[in-house]
């Protein structure tokens, strides 16, 4: 059987039972069509793709078919892993097969988008690491695609598959705690400075054409292959998109059910301490205002020091004073925590690799703990945040950068940001500097800039790609 008349068979078999099995019931993994094989292809096999191989390889009857991967010597270290796969470097050539039904991106950053999209275009369903996009615009696409070819597109947020966290918000919402003020993710984790590679050479083993991709890249240093890219504008998005996907999405799951894309952000920070060849800020405050009065802060903080605090996590603030944070509810004024039973929230069962098969099988997009519209509104809320950081103008490291005299919300957490880089790392006041972001005002229907700055704004929505790995358009894709 094909793999298009199979997968029309699954979603027929299956449309009795769609309502049913996006109603998150513990029963809803159980569909029509459970034991039909699901063969799927893994593309980028160094460090997170073997989480994938390993995740597709605990699932019932899931065949990984092809592995991708355009570094030969990587490749050949994961074919010898996975018996009767068959190694290609070029990801458009495993799509080819009419047989496959889905892929699974684990790459660098800058390919996310075009796989995805691809993928789509060849009627393959498609789990994508995050974040889903690299710009805004190119998310806004696989949206698009997403509702052209009707795929099953699920993003690598593996805390959508978490039902404490999905009830967690389906009270929040529901005003167990009152109104929501600001929803608080961190992605505070230590990591180190890269030092400077010099440009050489692509090693023989690397198909550098096929690494670089859509990215408008042409000098190989050893900082790009395989881990570094992150810290790099043009393959990474920083830790505000790379391990803060995860904290960016469960802040913003948490707001208001009509909030989309928020109204004005605004970011700070730097590069501090390292004197290394990276881009992307290791240190970063950053703010967005929704149009009903909601806020999501973030904070990134990487730069060790002795006690460092590890944060990765999420922190819920309501307008009467009270919070959540750290599993406890603390009601305004008290200091004591209380721990608040919260009911399982709804997601599809099956973690996030049994939750992706499961909707795969039932041809059912929504069924996708973290779909492409959910993905597209995360992964664009950290672009943004990045977007004012990119534009910001070089101030004295002091407890007056930030500017946030009429916000007492924004001073607090930024202040107490600014005091653990100074008496913890070191860093003295005006003997260094932050990076200062404008206030940059987004219009959600248009998904465009607006207002002061909007010309150097705009620009940095879209990236410039390279010939032969174009981002189709939203009318063309």
């Amino acid at each position: 059987m094909s793999s298009l008349t199979r997968r029309r068979f699954l979603q027929s078999t299956s449309a009795g039972v769609a309502a049913f099995a996006i109603s998150g019931t513990k029963s809803s993994g159980n569909i029509l069509g459970a034991n039909d094989r699901i063969r799927i292809a893994v593309a980028g096999l160094h460090g997170r793709g073997g989480a994938h191989i390993g995740g597709w390889k605990s699932q019932k009857n899931v065949e990984i078919v092809s592995l991708i991967d355009p570094d030969r010597n990587v490749l050949d270290k994961r074919l010898k892993s996975v018996k009767g796969a068959r190694g290609f470097r070029d990801v458009r050539k495993a799509l080819e097969d009419k047989n496959l039904d889905a892929i699974s991106v684990a790459t660098p950053n800058h390919w996310h988008s075009l796989i995805t999209i691809w993928a789509a275009q060849a009627g393959k369903h498609v789990y994508v690491e995050k974040p889903m996009s690299h710009d805004c615009d190119e998310g806004r696409v696989v949206v698009e695609a997403q509702k052209k070819y009707g795929v099953v597109i699920q993003h690598g947020t593996q805390s959508r598959s978490n039902a404490g966290i999905a009830g967690l918000h389906e009270a929040i919402q529901a005003g167990k705690f009152g109104p929501l003020k600001i929803s608080y993710g961190y992605c505070c984790k230590p990591r180190k400075g890269i030092g400077f590679k010099s440009v050489k050479s692509p090693p023989e083993n690397l198909d550098w054409n096929l690494w670089r991709g859509p990215a408008d890249i042409h000098e190989f240093h050893d900082n790009y292959v395989h881990y570094n890219w992150h810290w790099f504008w043009k393959t990474g998005n920083g830790d505000m998109n790379n391990q803060g996907t995860h904290q960016l999405d469960i802040a913003r799951w948490a707001l208001n059910t009509n909030q989309t894309h928020p109204k004005r952000v605004m970011a700070l920070g730097g590069r501090f301490q390292w004197n290394d060849q990276g881009e992307t800020p290791n240190t970063m405050f950053a703010i967005a205002e929704y149009p009903d009065g909601q806020y999501v802060f973030f904070n990134v903080r990487n730069v060790n020091y002795k006690g460092y605090q590890r944060q990765v996590e999420n922190e819920y603030y309501f307008r009467d004073g009270g919070k959540f944070i750290r599993g406890k509810y603390y009601p305004a004024g008290s200091k004591k925590g209380e721990t608040i039973k919260i009911e399982p929230g709804k997601v599809t069962p099956g973690g996030n690799w049994g939750s992706f098969i499961a909707a795969c099988r039932a041809g059912n997009p929504q069924m996708a703990n973290g779909t492409a519209q959910d993905a597209h509104y995360s992964c664009v809320l950290g672009h943004l945040m990045n977007n004012s950081y990119r534009l910001g103008k070089k101030v004295p490291f002091n407890a007056k950068a930030g500017g946030f005299r009429d916000h007492s919300d924004a001073s607090e957490h930024f202040l107490s940001l600014h005091e653990i880089m100074g008496k913890g790392v070191g860093i003295r006041e005006n003997e260094a500097e932050y990076t200062v972001g404008p206030w940059l005002s987004y219009d959600s229907k248009s998904e465009r800039f607006i207002g002061e700055h909007v010309g150097a704004a705009n620009v940095l929505l879209k990236d410039h790609h390279r010939n032969g790995f174009k981002i189709p358009t939203v009318r063309s894709v």
